[in-house]
């Protein structure tokens, strides 16, 4: 027979953070946020592939991607966005429940990603736009590959609450 369980009345599940929460007053112009790098492999391009719906050769077929003089399978651009994604780093974590929304995204794909490369996505504050009770944060997006070639570059933005 078990007992009841041994409750520690110490612990808060909502206290259970990765960093301090930050607000829009505490950010600056400059401050970057890495996200760690990955190399693309096949199992990317399957997932991307099933979660987009895109089934055109250039991504999966490789000797139709030789055949146009790439040495391997082209990422679809939206696969080398994904990498921005702010979640596979730490700014939610800092933002916490200060961040509101997301709100706008624009990119430029400027080289090819390939099967096989690894990719250095990066967040930089480039913009900050006070409002009454919220702020707009505004990041540069990009992502490098390892030959330090710049793949693609954007930007986001943020609705971000103030310190009440």
């Amino acid at each position: 027979m078990r007992g009841e369980p041994d409750i520690d009345q110490s612990f808060d599940p909502a206290k259970h953070e990765l960093c301090e929460p930050s607000y829009f007053e505490d950010l600056a112009i400059g401050d970057k946020f890495p996200i760690p790098s990955r190399t693309i492999g096949d199992a990317n391009f399957a997932a991307f592939q099933l979660a987009s719906g895109d089934n055109h050769p250039i991504h999966y077929d490789l000797p139709y991607c030789q055949a146009r003089g790439h040495d391997n399978l082209l990422a679809h651009g939206f696969q080398a966005l994904i990498q921005t994604a702010p979640g596979a780093g730490l700014m939610p974590h800092i933002l916490g429940d200060a961040m509101i929304a997301f709100i706008e995204q624009s990119s430029k794909f400027l080289k090819p990603l390939y099967a096989g490369d690894t990719v250095y996505p990066m967040l930089e504050i480039v913009a900050l736009k006070e409002q009454r009770s919220t702020g707009l944060l505004t990041l540069r997006s990009t992502v490098h590959n390892q030959r330090r070639e710049l793949i693609l570059e954007g930007e986001q933005k943020f609705l971000v609450k103030k310190r009440g």
